[in-house]
């Protein structure tokens, strides 16, 4: 009787010299390789400004500073104030009715300065070579074409062919404690969207018949009435990120 023969397992394989080459691979390539480093640093910035001869003529009296420091307390242009009267504030700033040299300095837009500058600007984007130039001129021809309807729907509705511009730096810039709080900051928000609303309606029914909040942006009509309005009183309204900026003593 033939004795089966005994089975075996596969042979083994020592293994105790692979985790020193694994480690001296592991030396060499970190000898070896370079690893490129980004340089610069790593922040999210703001968008190219097109039309920077405007932004760096931005003045003083061309901003309109509202603080509410970390005790809900409103100071505005430096001065302190009730919140019933910042929306007043809000629309003097807008509107300058009495010329004043502290607030900001309005431009009269006339149908013929707009021609001339349309006129001008066609010149430069049909003679542009540079493409980020022409696109530059392009936008500003863009704007200028704006207005350009606005005025045009003025003297549709009866009225002269003109309005008052406010410069392109004039802003409300509202800036709030690290502590206010935020009814404080919502009734602020709302007095200073409420005057320029106020404005707005009382722009359109002289103008148009209708209040701004009347308009239906649906309907393609009351659209460029609303952009009309939009133009001569833009809301601008930028916040800074929440600072100490007083408290109650």
């Amino acid at each position: 009787m033939l004795k089966r023969r005994k089975k075996s397992g596969p042979g083994e394989i020592n293994a105790g010299s692979m985790a020193d080459i694994a480690f001296l691979l592991l030396i060499f390539f970190l000898v070896t390789t370079t690893m490129d480093t980004d340089v610069g640093i790593l922040r999210l910035l703001p968008p190219i400004v097109d039309d920077i001869e405007e932004a760096d003529k931005v003045k003083e009296r061309n901003v309109y500073v509202v603080l509410i420091n970390d005790a809900d307390m409103l100071l505005v242009e430096g001065e302190m104030m009730d919140i019933k009267d910042l929306r007043a504030g809000a629309k003097e700033f807008m509107t300058n009715p009495e010329n004043r040299e502290d607030l900001p300095e309005k431009t009269r837009v006339t149908k013929g300065v707009i021609q001339q500058e349309i006129g001008n600007y066609k010149s430069y984007v049909a003679g542009a070579t540079d493409p980020d130039a022409k696109a530059s001129y392009e936008k500003t021809l863009e704007r200028w074409e704006e207005k350009q309807a606005a005025v045009e729907l003025f003297e549709r509705y009866g009225h002269p062919a003109e309005y008052m511009e406010l410069p392109g730096s004039a802003v409300i810039s509202l800036q709030t404690g690290s502590k206010t709080s935020y009814d404080m900051y919502v009734q602020v928000q709302n007095e200073l969207e409420a005057g320029i609303r106020e404005l707005r309606d009382e722009f359109s029914k002289e103008k148009f018949g209708r209040k701004f909040t009347e308009l239906d942006d649906k309907k393609e009509d009351d659209q460029a009435l609303i952009k009309a309005v939009r133009l001569v009183y833009p809301q601008r309204i930028s916040e800074a990120e929440p600072v100490e900026v007083g408290k109650r003593q």
